[in-house]
């Protein structure tokens, strides 16, 4: 399984999706390890708007692991098989942890473009 996470130059999960200045993916091995990761780069821009999906898809990623997100992009990502989980924020490799302790679950908010509250995962 391989997980995208949207990250910021301190290596936190970005608020806004269609901001970030790259995506970190994790490989998740049978075992629920992190095995490998790797940086791609972000087109930068709405996330609904650009091709990032269809390229993450064909990286083999299958969950996102978000902080602010629209539903746009969400649908996009959706329709390319990517599971989207919003309302993360921390450091990209311990919410990949979490998450995969199966202690992270989405929020249940899409971002609306107001970004004055600061987002937590649900855990």
């Amino acid at each position: 399984m391989k997980i995208a996470v949207p990250v910021t130059s301190s290596n936190q999960i970005d608020g806004h999706f269609g901001h970030c200045e790259f995506y970190n993916l994790y490989t998740i091995s049978e075992k629920n390890e992190i095995v490998a990761t790797e940086r791609m780069d972000s087109p930068q821009g709405c996330g609904c708007k650009s091709n990032i999906a269809s390229v993450l898809a064909e990286a083999g990623v299958k969950i996102m692991l978000a902080g602010g997100i629209g539903n746009g992009a969400i649908n996009v990502l959706n329709r390319n098989g990517i599971e989207v989980i919003r309302g993360c924020s921390g450091t990209t490799e311990e919410v990949v942890k979490l998450f995969i302790e199966g202690q992270v679950s989405d929020s249940g908010s899409s971002c609306s473009h107001t970004h004055g509250e600061g987002h937590t995962c649900n855990h």
